[in-house]
């Protein structure tokens, strides 16, 4: 059973040289035909029953005073005899030339015909002609993803094909149709992290395990990893991953990975969406039968979580009906308003502007104090003018975080040069603070900081 990564057995094609990859890090370019020829091996091999036989050990090289004792053998499927040859035949490997003593591939006349075959018809490596590598749109950069987003949400149901597992349900995916690659990741659900690979630990980014990261991983690397599926994109987040849903199979055999994860304790629903009514029924029905039956992360003691304060009961308030004016916007639920006709609100913007002409824009020494209302320079888009602050708090460099009592918004300034007493006829004891919170009543927004949170701002 594949449930670790040491479980793993790496076998190369004996008396064959395929093109090999290039390595973005170090610049290496791709040597020609390697994509045509990692594709055409993984649509003969990945998914399918195959036999190895094994034909010689070697010790390879790995870098200084390191070496891998590697073996070398042949693939056949049921269509295949020898997948190694179908490869030289089409032109995109060769045959490994051998010393009379050397160990070599048990097929490896058929190998050498095969190749003198290929050189003959000018296939691939051998032709030729110029090499026209296929440019591939990378679309795991953040900025690109976003810009074409639209365009894959739109597509429906796309086939695609995982490059990488990062963890149970975070890939990179290519998507030939589009001729790109991209970072998807499932939507509803959430994996626990796998252990760190060598290189994240070796940088210092390493984030630390949790329980089942790595079975989760297993799990989507012997199923999905470098398999043909197929994605419906519903989204973006702000660090360019494509989200949606995605499916393993054709025909009778399609099934939703989502669902299959989540029955198999191997991810968790995502609590947000649940929280937001946003999680498929389906969803949180299979969590429910994995909680019941303790599979995979539900298997180990859960941390219960406090339970929520219970909801403050008001008094109902006289319904009354009035026109108002937004002053602020905080999220897609919660605002600060003025009403339409309120006296005071003229009575304080017009003694603002007399402040202002009055005293210019010219800072003065107060008492800064949490709670206390001033005056704070504000900058309106056409002009420095004074209005009234209530001091929030006093920040670590030195500066304090205000609200603006008659509009709603909240700034940073310098109590040095942004800041002035007011005139006793200024207080909120003689003119009440004009802009008014308020919230919608029985609804829930993400806040401001989320995905969607400033789509529902907007709104």
């Amino acid at each position: 059973t594949y449930d670790a990564e040491s479980k793993l057995k790496k076998i190369s094609l004996a008396s064959l040289r395929a093109p090999r990859a290039g390595n973005e890090r170090t610049g290496k370019p791709d040597e020609p035909f390697s994509a045509e020829c990692k594709e055409r091996f993984r649509a003969m091999t990945v998914g399918k029953s195959v036999k190895v036989n094994v034909n010689y050990e070697r010790e390879i090289p790995m870098g200084p005073n390191q070496t891998e004792k590697r073996q070398f053998g042949t693939i056949s499927t049921k269509q295949k005899p020898d997948v190694g040859e179908v490869l030289i035949s089409e032109g995109l490997a060769t045959t490994q030339r051998h010393r009379d003593d050397d160990e070599k591939s048990a097929r490896y006349d058929e190998l050498v015909a095969a190749e003198s075959v290929a050189t003959a018809a000018k296939k691939g490596i051998h032709s030729t002609s110029e090499y026209k590598k296929k440019t591939v749109n990378d679309l795991t950069d953040p900025k690109k993803a976003k810009t074409y987003s639209g365009t894959l949400q739109r597509a429906g149901n796309t086939k695609a094909i995982v490059d990488y597992v990062f963890n149970g349900s975070r890939f990179k995916l290519f998507i030939p149709s589009e001729n790109c690659y991209v970072a998807f990741a499932l939507s509803n659900v959430r994996c626990p992290q796998p252990s760190p690979s060598a290189g994240a630990a070796s940088r210092g980014k390493a984030k630390a395990a949790e329980p089942f990261g790595d079975a989760s991983k297993c799990h989507s690397r012997l199923n999905v990893l470098q398999r043909q599926v197929e994605i419906v994109c519903t989204g973006v987040t702000q660090g360019g991953v494509m989200t949606g849903d995605l499916y393993v199979g054709q025909g009778g055999q399609r099934r939703d990975y989502c669902i299959e994860l989540v029955a198999s304790g191997l991810a968790t629903v995502d609590q947000r969406k649940i929280d937001y009514g946003e999680a498929p029924k389906v969803l949180i029905d299979s969590q429910t039968a994995a909680q019941e039956n303790k599979l995979g992360i539900w298997s180990i003691e859960q941390v219960k979580k406090e339970e929520p304060a219970a909801a403050k009961v008001f008094d109902k308030a006289d319904s009354k009906i009035a026109e108002i004016q937004i002053s602020e916007i905080r999220s897609g639920n919660h605002f600060f308003f003025r009403v339409n006709g309120d006296e005071s609100a003229k009575v304080i913007d017009d003694s603002m502007k007399i402040f202002t002409d009055t005293n210019g824009t010219d800072a003065a020494p107060c008492e800064v104090k949490v709670g206390k209302v001033l005056a704070a320079l504000f900058n309106d888009g056409a002009t420095n003018s004074w209005y009234r602050a209530k001091v929030l708090e006093k920040t670590d460099k030195g500066k304090v975080r205000v609200l603006f009592i008659d509009h709603g918004n909240e700034a940073v300034v310098s109590p040095t040069s942004q800041l002035r007493p007011l005139d006793m006829s200024l207080g909120t004891d003689q003119i009440p603070a004009v802009s008014k919170e308020g919230k919608l009543v029985f609804t829930k927004v993400r806040p401001i900081e989320e995905d969607d949170g400033i789509d529902a701002a907007h709104m």
